[in-house]
């Protein structure tokens, strides 16, 4: 059992952060609430077995594939180790088009080439990134372009794993900016899952703490961390107070 007792909603316009330490049951969450939008990985999928998770009221339990697709054109997902996944062969111009033309392959080209160009500078990249490839380009620069490719179909809600995962430290801060940048000028909900409590704070209006696939912290960060209830919650305060 990953995650028991949960009870979580993310609010329209709302990011939540969900901060836990390794195997604490985070991706799990982001697998349970993807896995109906996303190609299968060859991994075991996660099942639930009590209770309910529900995108936009729609239980995923026993989801259809056509109300699956439909819910897809709503729901972005950015998966943990999405920048240094991206597809070698295809240019930054394909990548970022795919999940339009998967879904529409007869899509108009000249409007789908604007609306690409949009999104590359949307998320602060120059247009000369175009032609390239992904192996041309740096961490950061492969992370905003999977991030590009995530909010393409202008979702109401964002899944977001890890999203500063195997990004070069320097540049965090910097991805955590524009993730939230995007959000104000996009308005859309997101669930953002990490381990750094500094993106947290940059990017989340209330986080979850989960230990063990439990939850034992709800609120803002200083919420959570003013009146800590929970030991793991009382030293992640203490570790966070002496890093700022």
């Amino acid at each position: 059992m990953a995650v028991h007792g949960l009870n979580l909603r993310v609010a329209p316009g709302e990011v939540l952060g969900l901060l836990g330490e390794s195997g604490s049951g985070k991706s799990t969450i982001a697998r349970v609430l993807s896995a109906a939008f996303v190609e299968p990985t060859g991994e075991v999928s996660p099942v639930i077995t009590g209770g309910e998770a529900m995108i936009f009221g729609v239980p995923l339990r026993g989801l259809s594939r056509r109300k699956a697709a439909k819910l897809s054109f709503n729901v972005g997902f950015l998966a943990q180790d999405a920048g240094s996944t991206l597809e070698s062969t295809s240019t930054v111009a394909e990548l970022v088009a795919e999940p339009i033309l998967v879904r529409d392959k007869h899509f108009d080209r000249r409007e789908l080439e604007g609306i690409v160009v949009t999104m590359i500078d949307a998320v602060r990249l120059p247009l000369s990134i175009l032609s390239r490839y992904p192996y041309e380009l740096s961490s950061g620069q492969r992370q905003r372009v999977a991030l590009a490719r995530a909010l393409v179909l202008e979702p109401t809600l964002l899944i977001a794993d890890e999203p500063t995962a195997g990004v070069d430290v320097t540049v965090r801060g910097a991805i955590s900016e524009l993730f939230a940048e995007l959000q104000r000028e996009r308005a859309f909900s997101a669930l953002v899952i990490s381990h750094d409590i500094t993106v947290l704070r940059a990017v989340a209006d209330r986080i979850a703490v989960l230990q063990q696939g439990v939850l034992v912290g709800l609120g803002t960060i200083d919420e959570v961390f003013a009146d800590p209830s929970h030991p793991y919650v009382a030293q992640l305060a203490e570790s966070f107070s002496d890093g700022h």
